[in-house]
């Protein structure tokens, strides 16, 4: 048999079962996507909720701890940043996906305001030990008690999410994700 005859034969074997992977592959997507939208269930969209955002909570940024609010972190990074989206990843340190797209979450902070909500992690001098050890210098607010995600309706980490410009909460989602879904995400919800 010619080479030219097997690779006929080759190429019409993946004809043939591409249409049945590409299939298969429907199916896949078709579960994840089902799977994430019942994830984000109870993420409401629209303005974020006054009890998540004024809850008195421990802030870590560059190396210091203070106290502060979301909506006051919120607002320094909207005045740092104004008119872009920031992007908003609760974590916690238990986690393993968590430690799984730690480094996709630090590509992201190379580009895009980011603030991040350890949760249930413990009390802010752990998680500072913990963020050193990992070599992670995000901006964070600690919150032992899950308010901010419980607010939010986030039941499970990591999450991500965009504040927009004008405060609101937009393209949830939660479990692995890629760098570039994450920053698809900033981008659409312009």
């Amino acid at each position: 048999m010619s080479v030219a005859s097997r690779l006929r034969l080759w190429v019409a074997g993946l004809r043939r079962d591409g249409k049945r992977h590409l299939g298969s592959l429907a199916l896949f997507a078709g579960v994840l996507l089902a799977v994430q939208l019942w994830q984000i269930r109870g993420v409401a969209g629209g303005p974020l909720p006054d009890v998540a955002l004024d809850a008195p909570l421990p802030v870590l940024t560059g190396g210091g701890l203070r106290q502060s609010s979301l909506r006051a972190e919120i607002a320094a990074l909207q005045r740092a940043h104004p008119g872009q989206n920031i992007g908003l990843y609760v974590w916690a340190d238990w986690c393993p996906i968590c430690k799984t797209i730690q480094g996709t979450v630090n590509g992201l902070t190379q580009d895009h305001p980011v603030i991040t909500v350890a949760m249930q992690s413990g009390p802010p001098e752990k998680v500072a030990r913990y963020m050193a050890s990992r070599g992670l210098a995000w901006h964070t607010v600690v919150d032992p008690q899950s308010l901010i995600p419980g607010a939010l309706g986030f039941g499970a980490v990591p999450a991500f999410a965009v504040i927009t410009p004008e405060g609101e909460l937009r393209w949830p989602t939660v479990g692995l994700s890629s760098g570039w879904g994450l920053r698809a995400r900033l981008w659409l919800a312009h």
